[in-house]
C-alpha cells in the first residue's frame, strides 16, 4: 500500500501534541540553551571590559615613572586582570621593603606574580565547563529523543496495521525536532567555548608578559 502524506500536519500541531518524554527532552534542551546563552553574554561582557581596562592600565603602567605611581593609577582599572597581577607583585615588594628595607628576594616576587596570574586565569575560566557540558551533552540528549521518536513511530505503524505516513509522522517529527533542538543548543556552546578559550589563552600570555615588565620596573626602582 503506498504512503499517504498527512498534508494537514503542521509544526504547531506536532508541538501541541508532544508526548511526555519528547516534551521533557525539548524543555531540558531549551533550558540548556538558555543557560549557555546567559553564560555567553556574561562572559562576553567580562572579556570586553577586561580587554579594555587591560589596555588602559598598560598604557598608564608604561608611562609611570615608578611602581608607586602605578599603584595610584591602578585604582581606576579595578576590572583589569593585569591590575590584580600587579597587586600581587606590588604587595610582595611592600612586604620586603617594610621588613628588610630592600628588595632582597626576587624569586618571591616572581612567585607572587605567578599566583596572581593563576588566580585571574581561574576567574576567567569560571563557567567555561558549563559551556563544554552543554556542547557535549546536548547532541546526545537530542539523540535520545530521536531514538524515542523512532520507537514511537514504529509502534504507531504497528498499531495502525498499515504502511501510512499518518501513522509514523508524529514519532518521526518528534525525533527530528529533538535532534534539531539538541544541535541548536550544542553548536553555539561549542563555538563560544572555543572562542572564549582562545581569549583566555591570549590574556594569560599578556599577563605573563606583564609580569616580566613588572619585574623590570621593580629592579629599576629598587635596584638589582
Amino acid at each position: 500500500m503506498p504512503f499517504t502524506f498527512p498534508a494537514d500536519l503542521s509544526l504547531w500541531d506536532i508541538i501541541q501534541n508532544l508526548r511526555p518524554v519528547p516534551l521533557a527532552i525539548i524543555v531540558l534542551l531549551i533550558l540548556f540553551s538558555l543557560f549557555s546563552w546567559t553564560i555567553v553574554f556574561s562572559k562576553g561582557t567580562v572579556f570586553s571590559r577586561a580587554k579594555r581596562e587591560n589596555r588602559s592600565f598598560l598604557r598608564a603602567f608604561r608611562k609611570a615613572s615608578n611602581l608607586q605611581a602605578v599603584a595610584v593609577a591602578s585604582e581606576q582599572f579595578t576590572s583589569a586582570p593585569l591590575v590584580a597581577v600587579f597587586d600581587f607583585g606590588y604587595g610582595e615588594i611592600e612586604r620586603q621593603i617594610k621588613q628588610r628595607g630592600a628588595l632582597v628576594n626576587k624569586d618571591a616576587i616572581e612567585r607572587s606574580l605567578q599566583l596572581g596570574i593563576s588566580e585571574e586565569v581561574t576567574k576567567l575560566e569560571m563557567n567555561m565547563s558549563w559551556l563544554a557540558t552543554v556542547a557535549s551533552v546536548s547532541p546526545f540528549i537530542g539523540l535520545f529523543g530521536t531514538v524515542w521518536g523512532i520507537i514511537d513511530a514504529f509502534a504507531g505503524l504497528g498499531n495502525a496495521g498499515s504502511a501510512s505516513l499518518r501513522a509514523v509522522a508524529p514519532g518521526i517529527s518528534e525525533a527530528l525536532i529533538t535532534t534539531a533542538i539538541g544541535l541548536a543548543a550544542a553548536i553555539p556552546a561549542a563555538i563560544f567555548y572555543n572562542v572564549f578559550g582562545t581569549r583566555i589563552k591570549e590574556m594569560g600570555t599578556r599577563m605573563e608578559d606583564f609580569a616580566i615588565e613588572f619585574q623590570n620596573l621593580a629592579e629599576r626602582d629598587f635596584g638589582g
